[in-house]
C-alpha cells in the first residue's frame, strides 16, 4: 500500500560546494526514486547548515570589503539556500524519473515557518552561522548591528542566532496542492525560513530552526504516514563507542525520552533526530531513522529505528 512520507536528508547527503552537492545529489536521488517508484507520494526536506553559512559568510566578507554596499540579512540567505539546493535536488531527482520512464514533475516551494516571538530560545542564542571575527571586528559588529557574537571552539568570535521550535508551515496548503497534483515537492529546506506574526503580518526573524523538527512539524501538519530522518548510521544506538553499545530496531516514545535524559544522544548529531522523532511518533504516525542507501527498507520494516507510540 502506498505512504504518504516525509524524508528529511541529512548533511552527508548534500556537499559542501556546488560542485560536490551536484555530483552526491545524483546518487540521493536514486533510493528517493525508488519509493516513488514504489506508489508512494514523496515530500523531501533537507539540511543547509554548510550551505547558509557559506552564503552569509560571502554576503558578509563582500560587505566588509566594501565590494557591496550591504550584507544579507539572515532570512534572505536561508531563502538563498533553499533555493540552490532545491534546484539540484530537483534536478538530479528529475533526471532519475526521466531515466526510469516516469513523468512527474518535482518542486521546490521556498517555505517560511512560524516560530513564536515569545519562545525562550529567543533569550539564548546558540546557534553559531556565519564568518569568524577576531574580538575587535566581533565588539564592532556587535554594537554597530545588535548581534551576539560568541567565541566559538578558539577560532575566533561569531554571530549565534536563536534555535526556535516549529509551529506552522505557513505553505503547507500549497504543498497539500502539488501533492493532490501528483509532484513530488522539495519544502522547508534548512527547516525553513523562520518567521513570526505581528498584526498579522509575517516577518523574517534571525534565526535557524532544526529541519528534523521542521520536517517533524510538516509530517504532522500534511498528514503524512511516515516521517523517515536519514543520517549516516542505519540505526540509533545506545551507549555510543562503548562496549555495550547496542543497535536498536525499536522504541517506543517513553523509551527514547528516556535515552535522551540518561544522555546517550549527541545534542548536535541523533538528540535532535531523535527529539523529531518523539514529536512525530506523538502525535500517532511512524518515524523512521535510518541511514540513506537503506531508506527504501526503512519504510518497509526491513532496516532503520522505528520510534512508535
Amino acid at each position: 500500500m502506498s505512504k504518504r512520507i516525509v524524508i528529511a536528508l541529512g548533511g552527508n547527503a548534500l556537499g559542501n560546494t556546488p560542485y560536490e552537492q551536484l555530483a552526491l545529489v545524483t546518487e540521493t536521488a536514486k533510493p528517493i526514486v525508488d519509493l516513488i517508484e514504489q506508489g508512494n507520494e514523496v515530500i523531501i526536506a533537507h539540511g543547509n547548515g554548510p550551505q547558509v553559512g557559506m552564503i552569509n559568510l560571502g554576503m558578509s566578507t563582500a560587505a566588509e570589503a566594501g565590494a557591496i554596499k550591504s550584507d544579507m540579512p539572515f532570512p534572505e540567505c536561508g531563502a538563498m539556500s533553499q533555493g540552490y539546493i532545491g534546484y539540484h535536488l530537483q534536478n538530479a531527482i528529475g533526471n532519475e524519473l526521466a531515466e526510469r520512464g516516469m513523468h512527474k514533475d518535482v518542486a521546490t516551494v521556498v517555505t517560511q515557518v512560524l516560530v513564536d516571538e515569545n519562545d525562550p530560545a529567543f533569550q539564548n542564542p546558540t546557534k553559531p552561522v556565519g564568518a569568524f571575527y577576531d574580538k575587535e571586528t566581533a565588539d564592532r559588529i556587535a554594537a554597530e548591528k545588535g548581534y551576539t557574537m560568541v567565541e566559538d571552539a578558539g577560532r575566533g568570535y561569531r554571530q549565534v542566532v536563536p534555535s526556535p521550535k516549529p509551529i506552522d508551515v505557513i505553505e503547507k496548503n500549497t504543498v497539500n496542492a502539488l501533492l493532490k497534483d501528483g509532484c513530488v515537492v522539495i519544502t522547508v529546506g534548512g527547516g525553513g525560513i523562520p518567521v513570526v506574526r505581528r498584526d498579522g503580518k509575517l516577518y523574517g526573524t534571525p534565526a535557524v530552526i532544526d529541519k528534523d523538527f521542521a520536517s517533524a512539524k510538516l509530517a504532522e501538519l500534511i498528514h503524512a504516514d511516515a516521517l523517515v530522518i536519514l543520517t549516516a548510521v542505519d540505526r540509533v544506538c545506545i551507549n555510543w563507542g562503548k562496549p555495550d553499545q547496542k543497535s536498536l530496531d525499536e522504541m517506543t516514545v517513553a523509551e527514547a525520552e528516556r535515552y535522551c535524559g540518561e544522555g546517550h544522544f549527541a545534542p548536535g548529531s541523533m538528540l535532535p533526530k531523535v527529539k523529531a522523532a518523539i514529536s512525530f511518533a506523538q502525535t500517532g504516525g511512524q518515524a523512521i531513522i535510518a541511514s540513506l542507501e537503506n531508506a527504501g527498507k526503512a519504510v518497509r520494516g526491513e532496516s532503520g529505528t522505528v520510534v512508535h507510540l
